[in-house]
């Protein structure tokens, strides 16, 4: 079992694309898996998201048996859960998962438990439910308010999404990580929502799956997907103070070369900023240290 630091707060990125996994000879130094984000804080392991990065996650959590883990998702849309049927910790009975999330809406009658065993798990699932042993404990956010793991504070707030998402603000030591994808900006005015959570935070993870070009690209304007900008994620972070900018949730076709580009005019605005790569580590309880992709 892996004993994880009470005195750090480590962010690590397992899956950084949006939409659907893109694997390929152009995806190969950001990486082609859906969204998955992993973060030890003072002692636990929080996990964010269940698309197919979330594999990789539980190749890595196998040789840390038996593990206990928070699991956080931000709304139901396939890659965003995609990996959980091939999560291997799953099917150790000696592994136990603290499951939150809100019910969509059209679910609002079930409960997470029955949310994630009829729709996440669905019918077409390649795995049967039944041979998940891992002990799963499941609880229901009301999205927008503020809970506690210990000493961790998680606020949350709801999003500009398709059917919803929902945002995650965690702080503990006196440090701060949003978790802020799949949500699109507004064209008038930036979103008060997304601006509360981002509030002096140490690290802004955000859905910047297009550039402003793509997105108002009058051939095929992106306006209604569900999805924001690197520039309007810029802006957000100056508004609300934010340290340091983490852009995320790649759009599928960005090839490794487009993304360096990317890179590049987001330095420019916004100097320190970090592209999020498949194995990427940051330390934000050492001054925000970045690690390179293992």
């Amino acid at each position: 079992m892996q004993t994880i630091s009470s005195s750090e707060f480590l962010i690590r990125f397992w899956g950084v694309r949006g939409s659907v996994p893109s694997p390929g000879p152009q995806t190969i130094r950001y990486g082609g898996n859906t969204s998955c984000v992993e973060m030890e804080v003072g002692g636990k392991r929080l996990i964010f998201d269940g698309g197919t990065g979330l594999r990789g996650l539980g190749k890595y959590l196998l040789k840390y048996s038996p593990v206990e883990a928070f699991v956080f998702f931000t709304h139901y849309h396939w890659d965003h859960i995609q990996g959980v049927p091939f999560f291997f910790p799953a099917f150790n009975e000696e592994d136990c998962f603290h499951i939150h999330g809100q019910v969509p809406p059209e679910g609002e009658e079930m409960k997470m438990e029955t949310h994630f065993h009829h729709r996440v798990l669905h019918v077409d699932s390649p795995v049967p439910v039944s041979d998940i042993k891992a002990k799963l404990k499941f609880h229901d956010i009301v999205c927008g308010e503020v809970f506690h793991l210990d000493d961790i504070e998680i606020e949350t707030t709801p999003l500009n999404h398709p059917n919803g998402a929902m945002g995650y603000r965690i702080s503990w030591g006196g440090y701060t990580a949003v978790y802020c994808t799949d949500t699109e900006h507004f064209p008038d005015r930036l979103d008060e929502n997304v601006l509360h959570l981002a509030r002096d935070a140490d690290i802004l993870i955000y859905d910047a799956m297009y550039t402003d070009e793509e997105y108002h690209n009058p051939k095929s304007p992106k306006v209604g997907w569900g999805h924001s900008t690197w520039q309007e994620g810029a802006k957000v972070c100056d508004a609300a103070g934010v340290k340091r900018f983490v852009v995320f949730h790649h759009e599928p076709n960005h090839s490794d070369d487009q993304l360096d580009k990317i890179g590049e005019e987001v330095e420019v605005l916004r100097p320190g900023s970090i592209l999020a790569k498949e194995g990427l580590e940051v330390i934000i309880s050492r001054g925000l240290v970045s690690k390179p992709p293992v």
